[in-house]
């Protein structure tokens, strides 16, 4: 299952599929009604108990997916102009869980065209401005990567805000 949805919901209307020329099936409309309900802390408490019986059915089934280790802190943060390698789609899986995500941030599928090339990082995300609830967010361990930017997702089709996407840390390697 591939995410199609932005990194961060943008105009509420749009991201919910409220645009007249999204076509969504049946289920994609139950979400998003769900979603318009329910508070951020109900909406990851039921992302939480939903992992959960994911990786029970896992283990279950014999299918029990290992989540790589994660990278030491020991590692100097990325800066401005370094250059980094967006790593492989098996090293970047093997980190996300069953939601497609890491710590949070989606890895959309419009960002694997991007593994195994070198990029440049274009700044550490420090601070965002989270619009679904107007407030300023801090960030830590996310950078944005030079003319990496998301021009629709699958799902709604075509976008022209051109968003930076979120890149963890963890997902690239430094080179140099």
């Amino acid at each position: 299952m591939e995410p199609t949805k932005c990194q961060i919901y943008c105009m509420n209307s749009m991201s919910n599929g409220l645009a007249s020329d999204v076509h969504l099936s049946f289920t994609a409309h139950l979400k998003i009604l769900l979603t318009r309900q329910l508070g951020p802390a109900r909406k990851r408490a039921i992302k939480h108990y939903a992992s959960r019986i994911l990786d029970v059915v896992s283990r279950l089934s014999g299918k029990k997916r290992e989540i790589a280790p994660l990278p030491v802190d020991d590692v100097l943060p990325l800066r401005a102009g370094d250059l980094v390698r967006v790593k492989s789609r098996e090293e970047i899986e093997a980190t996300l869980d069953h939601f497609h995500d890491l710590k949070g941030l989606v890895f959309m599928s419009e960002m694997w065209q991007y593994c195994d090339t070198q990029q440049r990082v274009f700044k550490p995300l420090v601070r965002f401005v989270d619009e679904r609830e107007l407030q300023v967010r801090k960030a830590r361990g996310i950078v944005l990567l030079e003319g990496l930017v998301c021009t629709g997702t699958g799902g709604f089709g075509p976008c022209d805000r051109s968003c930076f996407f979120f890149w963890r840390e963890e997902w690239l390697e430094k080179i140099g």
